[in-house]
């Protein structure tokens, strides 16, 4: 299969997450017309062709010159850019069915919108929650999950969300989000306990880099609240990934 057309499909399905990430947190429909967030035009078909619109139009509505999000572009090529690392290492070099390789692509979509509209409004929208626990559903269905492997998943979610939620029941909702509680089951019912854990792990040490950084850049206090969701996301993401290798690394550093 062309990378070429993997990544045209991938900018495809970006401009559509963009939809997702714009209209949940503000509980619009999904369903209506694009339009500038400035002036409130309804955007024409060739307004919105992946990446190649923006740079027609040099990042600015066509109507009221407003300057346009690099967000825009940006999900559209990194969804791009996902959708061909997925068939390259995950499908081709695993073998792996066509549904295989789909449901991957349902899961990082899913993935993408939690992350930026964490990031972005601190929220995981439940839409989103639960759109995630059906593509990983779906995906151990195609691949011919056993009953008792699904009770499995199921167990290993709720063992992967406890220190989660360990955090935010101490913290009282301060430090962690129920968002997060909610994300880290879908992450152990994805990954099973050990990738779970290993995800977490990752996003701890991921969001512990990130808080230093702001902190010496002096864009944050250390009261300041970041939004944890996103790095959960990215441990999940490199889990998905690199499992076999970091599975490796993790047994020879620790013996586990």
């Amino acid at each position: 299969m062309s990378n070429i057309f993997l990544f045209i499909l991938g900018t495809a399905i970006g401009s559509f997450l963009n939809v997702l990430i714009d209209r949940l947190p503000r509980e619009e429909s999904i369903n209506g017309r694009s339009h500038c967030e400035y002036c409130k035009k309804t955007l024409s078909p060739l307004d919105l062709v992946p990446v190649l619109s923006f740079l027609f139009l040099k990042g600015k509505c066509r109507y009221c010159g407003k300057k346009l999000s690099l967000q825009y572009p940006g999900i559209e090529i990194l969804t791009g850019v996902l959708f061909i690392l997925i068939y390259n290492l995950k499908f081709e070099i695993f073998n792996s069915n066509f549904k295989f390789l789909i449901s991957n692509y349902a899961i990082v979509s899913c993935l993408i919108v939690i992350f930026f509209i964490d990031l972005k409004n601190q929220i995981i929208p439940d839409e989103m929650q639960i759109a995630l626990f059906i593509t990983v559903l779906l995906s151990k269905i195609v691949v011919g999950v056993t009953v008792t492997a699904l009770g499995y998943a199921l167990v290993a979610g709720l063992i992967v969300l406890l220190p989660i939620l360990f955090l935010y029941l101490i913290t009282r909702g301060r430090g962690m989000g129920f968002g997060d509680v909610k994300l880290a089951f879908n992450m152990g019912f994805f990954l099973g306990i050990k990738g779970g854990f290993v995800a977490i792990y990752l996003g701890f040490i991921l969001g512990a880099i990130f808080g230093i950084v702001l902190l010496l850049m002096k864009k944050k206090k250390m009261k300041s609240k970041i939004a944890f969701g996103p790095f959960l996301v990215a441990g999940m993401v490199i889990v998905l990934f690199f499992e076999k290798p970091i599975f490796s690394l993790i047994q020879r550093i620790y013996g586990i």
